[in-house]
């Protein structure tokens, strides 16, 4: 038995980490830290169990984050923004040399955690960063056909859609518009690259996308880290994407909207008698337009849909696996929270040997992953990892096929 401290432990995604690893029963002890801690104190009379407490922690003191994890086994990191946060809350968890999983999916911060592997290492700290859904389970789906289902991987495609959360924090919102605003990376040809949202290199990747059980939409390029670290640690011969939208698509839309308009600045500009920062305003305008778009759109409970298209050769023919996870009544918080509680119960049980800073395709057995999911862990409603699987072989029959039988050789 073992401690674990949640850090944003009271939001969306750390709320849903927290109950699935109260429920899992690993933990004799479970820590979970935030700013807003009447929020954490509302998440421990829901579950109503002994073994959690809430302490407020501030991100940006490392004081305070030093004292919220002491005596852990393991840390689970769910504040963002990761471009933001990412890098001085891992740094600090590595001084205090506790292991560590987190749910960073800026790229940007991803590169510069994953420069900190050394140190990490040195200190005998595993750190896996990424464990959400995309990047998360995403990674692990495509190192399981690398290990199992396909000789050569040719390429990669990412696609997720979700949206109607019941709350949407302003740090989402920024990753949002931080991602529209960045040379975004990606796999083509067999050679990293960039491209721009709004440029025609972004556009040329923009698609119409089928994602089963919640509708066809349009998809653009995001900067997720599986188009750099897939192609680092696997070997993809031709191409790694990773498309996306936020529901409805008019909020989508209205998100591009205030990029596009500069609406972004941190420097304040007064307003009348104010000074108001363009970047706070903004994001505290489409929380407030959130509803209303997501009413006009019929959407009234969270929905969303992980799909990852991977193509490859085995036995001298092309191969084409598709892996769904799709929910209503859950969405985004617990495609990332459940992910990221399940990386924290391998790392405290010692299914993750490996020291450093890594990602999950280099750290995470599927096997072991996919063992777990299929566990009797039940939040939302949702029971471990739905995950659908097609195959389609080089004369295009499909076959849907049970994840859990592939043992694989």
């Amino acid at each position: 038995m073992s401690k674990i401290t949640v850090l944003g432990g009271g939001g969306a995604v750390g709320s849903v980490a927290v109950k699935t690893l109260a429920v899992s029963g690993i933990f004799s002890e479970i820590v979970a830290g935030d700013i807003a801690v009447e929020k954490v104190q509302k998440v421990a009379q829901e579950i109503g169990s002994d073994k959690l407490s809430a302490v407020r922690v501030e991100a940006s003191d490392s004081v305070s984050l030093r004292k919220a994890i002491e005596g852990s086994q393991v840390v689970l990191n769910c504040i963002g923004p990761f471009y933001k946060f990412g890098v001085p809350i891992l740094k600090t968890v590595i001084e205090a040399g506790i292991n560590y999983v987190d749910v960073c999916d800026d790229f940007d911060a991803t590169e510069r955690q994953l420069k900190m592997s050394d140190e990490a290492e040195k200190k005998g700290v595993s750190a896996l960063i990424g464990m959400g859904s995309s990047p998360g389970v995403a990674n692990v789906l495509v190192r399981f056909c690398a290990d199992v289902l396909l000789e050569e991987i040719e390429s990669v495609d990412i696609y997720h859609a979700h949206g109607g959360e019941k709350v949407e924090g302003p740090a989402v919102v920024k990753h949002r518009l931080h991602s529209m605003m960045i040379d975004i990376p990606v796999f083509l040809g067999g050679k990293y690259t960039t491209v721009k949202l709004f440029a025609e290199s972004g556009k040329a990747l923009e698609e119409e996308a089928d994602f089963p059980d919640v509708g066809r939409y349009w998809v653009y390029a995001y900067p997720h880290p599986e188009t750099i670290t897939l192609p680092a640690y696997l070997k993809v011969k031709d191409r790694v994407t990773n498309l996306g939208t936020v529901l409805p698509p008019a909020y989508a839309e209205l998100i591009k909207g205030v990029v596009r308009i500069g609406l972004t600045s941190e420097k304040p500009i007064a307003v009348g008698s104010q000074a108001i920062s363009p970047l706070e305003f903004a994001v505290s305008f489409l929380i407030a337009q959130r509803d209303k778009l997501l009413r006009a759109a019929g959407i009234t409970e969270p929905m969303g849909c992980l799909k990852i298209v991977v193509k490859g050769i085995k036995g001298g023919r092309r191969q084409t696996y598709i892996f769904s996870m799709s929910s209503r009544g859950g969405g985004m918080a617990e495609g990332t929270g459940i992910p990221a509680a399940l990386g924290a119960i391998l790392m405290v049980t010692g299914k993750i040997k490996r020291k450093g800073v890594f990602p999950p395709e280099a750290g995470i057995n599927p096997m072991d992953m996919l063992a777990l999911a299929q566990q009797k862990i039940e939040i939302a409603g949702q029971r471990g990892l739905p995950i659908a699987i097609q195959h389609v072989d080089e004369a295009g029959n499909v076959e849907h096929l049970d994840i859990t039988r592939l043992k694989g050789g």
